[in-house]
C-alpha cells in the first residue's frame, strides 16, 4: 500500500472514520444493560464453570460479549441473518420472489431487501419474546418479574436488532466493506483476548497441559495460513476473443481469464450453520431445566447432544454448511448467464462450443470447485470441534469465527486497496486534463 497515496485520498480516510465511529457504537451498546435485570446475578450465572454453555458461549462471541452482559445488543445481527436465509430460499423456490430476484434488477433487490427487513422484526420479536420469557421464570435474575419486564425486555432486544441491521447498511454505504460482516467481525475480535486469557488460565490450573496449549496455538496458527491459502485460490478459465477486419486491419484476438474461486459461496455457509442451529439449541436448552410432560423426555438428551463437540451436532453443522455453499454458489453466479454474455461480446472457451455447452463445462467446473471448497469449509469448522471435545471445560474455540475474522479481514483490505487504486486513476485522468488543457491555449496573435 503506497502511503503516500493513502495520505491523499481523503474519501477514503472519511470512509474509514465512519467505520470506526460505527464499531465503536457497536462495543457501546454491547455494555448497556437491559433494564431490570440483576447483573451480578446473571453474569454469576452465565459464568457457573459446572454449566455446559456451548451454544451460549458461541452466541455470545458472535454478539461480542452482549449475552454475557445481557445488554440490549444481545440478539446481534442473527435474526437479520436468519430472515436472509428465509427470503434467498424462498427466492429459489416461489416463484414471485424468483422473479424478482432474476428479473427485477435491482428494484427487485430493493424489494427483496425491504421483505427481510420485514421478517428480521418478526423474528427478532420472537426470539426476543421466548428469552424475556425465560430470564422471566428465573428466580433471583430479574429485579421485578412480571409482565412489564417481559414488554421491556422484548422492545429493547428487538430495538438492538434494528439499530444494528440499520447500522450495517450505513456502514456498506458510507464505510469500507461488508456492515454486518464487519459487526460480527467486531464482536469476535472483542471477546479474543478473553478466549485467550481463559486458555492461559486453564493451563495455569492444570485443566489443560502445556502440550495442549501448545498445540492449540500452532493449530490456530496453521489454520489462519490455510485459511488465506483456500481464500485466495482460484481457477482461471482462458477466454479467446475473435479476430475481426477493421478497415485496413486486423483487430481482436484478445485473451482474458474467467476466474474462478474455490471459495465461492464466502463465509455465508458458516454463518447460516450457525444461525439455523442456534436458534433450535438454545430454546431447547432453557427449557430442558423446565418441568416437561412425560412425552417430552427426549428433549434433554437432544439438548445433551447438540452442543459443541458431541457427534450430532458435528454432523448436523456440516450437513448445513455443505448445503449452503452449493445453494449460496448457485445463487450468485449463474453458469448461463456467464455463457450467454461470453456468446453476446463474442468469447469463448477454446475447445467448447459457445452457448448450452459452454454453460455446461462451466457448471460441470464451478461443481467441483465447489465440492473442494465446501470440503475445506467443514474441515476448518469442524477441527475446533474435535478440540471443544477433548480440551472443552468451558472453552468455545470455534473455526467459523477465525474463518470470518480472516475472511472479513482479507475483504475490507482488498476494499480499501481497490479504492485507492480508483483514487489514482482519478487523479491521473485530471493531470491529463490539465495537460491536454494546457497545450490547448495558445498565446494571443499580434496585431
Amino acid at each position: 500500500m503506497n502511503m503516500g497515496s493513502f495520505a491523499r485520498a481523503t474519501e477514503l480516510h472519511k470512509r474509514l472514520l465512519f467505520t470506526v465511529l460505527a464499531m465503536v457504537v457497536f462495543r457501546i451498546g454491547c455494555y448497556v444493560p437491559i433494564p431490570g435485570i440483576n447483573n451480578e446475578a446473571f453474569l454469576a450465572f452465565f459464568q457457573n464453570p459446572d454449566g455446559n454453555r456451548g451454544i451460549l458461549d458461541m452466541f455470545n462471541m458472535f454478539s461480542g460479549g452482549a449475552v454475557q452482559n445481557m445488554a440490549v445488543f444481545a440478539l446481534n445481527v442473527m435474526p437479520y441473518i436468519s430472515a436472509s436465509i428465509i427470503v434467498q430460499l424462498m427466492g429459489a423456490v416461489y416463484p414471485p420472489w424468483e422473479k424478482l430476484r432474476k428479473e427485477g434488477g435491482e428494484s427487485g433487490r430493493k424489494q427483496l431487501n425491504q421483505y427481510t427487513r420485514y421478517l428480521t422484526v418478526v423474528l427478532a420479536l420472537a426470539q426476543a419474546f421466548g428469552i424475556a420469557t425465560q430470564l422471566n421464570g428465573q428466580a433471583g435474575l430479574i429485579d421485578e418479574p412480571g409482565l412489564f419486564f417481559i414488554i421491556t425486555t422484548t422492545t429493547c432486544l428487538t430495538a438492538g436488532t434494528m439499530f444494528l441491521m440499520w447500522l450495517g447498511e450505513q456502514i456498506t454505504e458510507r464505510g469500507v466493506g461488508n456492515g454486518i460482516s464487519l459487526i460480527i467481525f467486531a464482536g469476535i475480535v472483542a471477546v479474543l483476548p478473553g478466549t485467550i486469557a481463559r486458555l492461559f488460565g486453564l493451563a495455569q490450573q492444570g485443566q489443560m497441559s502445556p502440550f495442549a496449549l501448545i498445540f492449540i496455538a500452532a493449530m490456530a496458527v496453521a489454520v489462519v495460513m490455510f485459511i488465506v491459502f483456500m481464500e485466495r485460490a482460484q481457477r482461471r478459465l482462458l477466454i479467446q476473443y475473435p479476430k475481426r477486419q477493421e478497415g485496413n486491419r486486423m483487430a481482436g484476438g484478445e485473451r482474458s481469464f474467467l476466474p474462478l474461486k474455490v471459495n465461492t459461496a464466502g463465509v455465508i455457509p458458516p454463518i447460516f450453520a450457525s444461525s439455523l442451529l442456534m436458534l433450535p439449541t438454545t430454546v431447547a436448552s432453557l427449557t430442558a431445566t423446565a418441568n416437561l410432560p412425560p412425552w417430552m423426555d427426549w428433549l434433554p438428551l437432544v439438548t445433551a447432544q447438540m452442543q459443541h463437540g458431541q457427534p450430532l451436532f458435528s454432523a448436523l453443522y456440516a450437513i448445513l454448511i455443505v448445503f449452503f455453499c452449493f445453494f449460496y454458489t448457485s445463487i450468485t453466479f449463474n453458469p448461463e448467464d456467464t455463457a450467454e454474455n461470453l456468446r453476446k461480446y463474442g468469447g469463448f472457451l477454446p475447445g467448447i462450443r459457445p452457448g448450452k455447452r459452454t454453460a455446461e463445462y462451466l457448471d460441470y467446473v464451478l461443481t467441483r470447485l465447489t465440492v473442494i471448497g465446501a470440503a475445506y469449509i467443514t474441515a476448518v469448522c469442524l477441527l475446533p470441534e474435535i478440540v471443544v471435545a477433548n480440551f472443552g471445560n468451558g472453552l468455545y474455540f470455534g473455526g467459523t469465527s477465525v474463518l470470518i475474522v480472516v475472511s472479513v479481514t482479507m475483504d475490507t483490505v482488498a476494499q480499501i486497496q481497490s479504492q485507492l487504486l480508483a483514487h489514482q486513476y482519478e487523479g491521473l485522468i485530471k493531470k491529463a486534463k490539465l495537460r491536454g488543457r494546457g497545450k490547448g491555449v495558445t498565446a494571443p496573435a499580434r496585431r
